[in-house]
Parts: structure tokens; C-alpha cells; sequence
């Protein structure tokens, strides 16, 4: 059973510590955890983890936040993989600071690499995890909000958060997307 995992994220040193790519930073520490490293290849950074009998390919890609469908498209199609085993794992400013909810399907909420997903796929019917960033940034100040570096208290919350999120992929992969929502949504 294959499974494509792909952390939205911008490439480049000045997007790497931002909370726009906690998908970078959950996909990185999977890879960590499980010995293995990225490989750059055709519209981003990949690599497989194997886990309980599963292929996960956690795909980071390369073609920064607001084209991150094509990416994904060519993965699922390059892997044969269907798109319900498809998770997307991003951030989200409507979730306190740590929380993870994953959905079966849904709108892009503002998101501009959902948006860009569901365009490309033709439909909003795949899986995310959305990792809570917190909204604590005056009104018209998302932007620098979501492109800033994480604080040093923020920092202290996210490896243990990260490590959760971590287990709510592995789950989604084993025990299934209604499951693994029983277990993890807003934990």
C-alpha cells in the first residue's frame, strides 16, 4: 500500500524556519525518525519511508506554496497512487498553536497551496492535516505572521506537536483517515 505525504512549504534558507513550512519541518522529522534523507527530484525533495508493511512518500516540494499541485499531481500519477491515500500536511492560523485536525476533504480555507491542489486535482476530495500556527498578529499582518520565524516559546511547544503529528501520519496510513480523526483531532 503506497501513500503520498506532502508537507507544504517554501524552499529556500529565508522560508526554512517560518511558519508557513511546518509541513517541511513534520515531513522532516519523519524522515529523521525513520533514517532516511531527501532526495531532489522532479518538482521536489522526496524519500520513502517503509512502516508496518506501508510505502510512504513524503514529498516536500519545490515549487513554492502557490504551485504545490502541480507537484502533488505529478507524484500521485509518477507513483501510482490513488488520492485517497493522499495527505497534505499544512499550516493553519485558525488553529491555536500545536493543534492538528485532520479532514477527508474540504475547502482551501484561504490557503493558497490547497488552493492550488484542488485546482490541479479538479476537486477538493483529499485528506489534510492541518497543523495549528495560531493567529497572534494584528489585523492585516497575516502575511507576516505566517513568513515569520517561530518565537524561542513557540519552539519549546513544537517538537513535542511535531512528534504528534508524526503519529497521526503513520496512523492515517494503517489504521484510516476515520480512525486516526478519532484519535488525533484536536489533540
Amino acid at each position: 500500500m503506497k501513500y503520498l505525504i506532502t508537507g507544504l512549504g517554501n524552499i529556500g534558507a529565508e522560508y526554512t524556519n517560518t511558519r508557513h513550512n511546518i509541513g517541511f519541518k513534520v515531513l522532516d522529522a519523519f524522515a529523521q525518525a525513520s533514517n532516511t534523507a531527501f532526495i531532489s527530484m522532479r518538482y521536489g525533495a522526496l524519500t520513502e519511508v517503509r512502516w508496518k508493511g506501508r510505502s510512504f512518500f513524503l514529498l516536500k516540494p519545490s515549487t513554492y506554496m502557490n504551485l504545490s499541485g502541480n507537484a502533488v499531481n505529478y507524484w500521485l500519477q509518477a507513483e501510482k497512487i490513488p488520492v485517497e491515500n493522499l495527505l497534505v500536511v499544512v499550516d493553519d492560523v485558525a488553529l491555536d498553536l500545536g493543534i492538528i485536525r485532520m479532514r477527508g476533504k474540504g475547502s482551501d480555507g484561504g490557503h493558497n497551496g490547497l488552493k492550488h491542489i484542488s485546482h490541479i486535482l479538479g476537486h477538493q476530495n483529499y485528506a489534510r492535516l492541518r497543523f495549528g500556527i495560531g493567529n497572534n498578529f494584528p489585523q492585516g499582518f497575516q502575511v507576516d505572521y505566517v513568513l515569520g520565524a517561530w518565537e524561542k516559546d513557540e519552539c519549546e511547544i513544537l517538537t513535542e506537536r511535531i512528534d504528534v503529528a508524526v503519529e497521526a501520519i503513520k496512523s492515517f496510513g494503517t489504521i484510516g483517515l476515520e480512525r486516526t480523526m478519532n484519535i488525533f483531532n484536536g489533540k
